[in-house]
């Protein structure tokens, strides 16, 4: 049967073995514990990051007066995110959330997919928050290549979809259709002056 610290080094094996950055956090954000990814992505030691808040390590342009105390906190998804595990006990998954980061005194956003899980460990409770970076993901993804002259949109799989398909099938917006006043004034000529007045 294996030991307590057997058991401690094997969760720290898998913990650290995860390739996407963990943290343990309690319900202010702070930092119990965090991953080797973790420490990599945000370029700290796990001593540095310790009891520290979720905004000082991400550099959140909001927490240079403390974590949770600028008024935009009130919004942050992160926070809310643990907060609600907190109170429901149960998990948020792949959230997507924007956080304005500062980085050698210049501001980015930092695109990222959270997920939080309830821990319960020795009758403490406490949250695993995983963050991952979408940045790159998502600005690749905004390029789009439309065709020059009928404005299709070419998808993931080479096919050609209308703009309204496309859009309704990967973004989820639906549409209603107009039509501009160039394009009515080209169109109908003899009945566009009619309908300006």
């Amino acid at each position: 049967m294996p030991t307590f610290a057997a058991e401690d080094n094997l969760f720290r094996v898998l913990f650290n073995a995860v390739p996407l950055p963990l943290f343990r956090v309690d319900q202010e954000v702070e930092i119990l514990d965090l991953n080797l990814a973790a420490r990599k992505l945000f370029n700290t030691s796990s001593g540095q990051a310790l009891r520290k808040s979720g905004g000082e390590i991400l550099h959140c342009i909001n927490a240079s007066g403390g974590c949770g105390n600028a008024p935009a906190c009130a919004d942050c998804l992160i926070r809310n995110s643990v907060r609600e595990v907190f109170s429901t006990g149960r998990e948020i998954a792949r959230r997507r959330a924007v956080v304005e980061i500062r980085d050698d005194e210049k501001t980015s956003e930092l695109e990222l997919l959270l997920t939080v899980t309830p821990i319960v460990f020795a009758g403490v409770t406490s949250t695993l928050l995983c963050l991952e970076d979408i940045t790159e993901l998502t600005s690749l993804r905004s390029l789009l290549p439309i065709c020059a002259s009928c404005k299709k949109i070419r998808d993931d799989q080479q096919l050609w979809n209308s703009v309204e398909s496309y859009f309704t099938r990967f973004m989820k917006v639906d549409f209603t259709h107009s039509i501009c006043p160039d394009c009515a004034q080209r169109l109908y000529p003899d009945f566009y002056p009619k309908c300006k007045q």
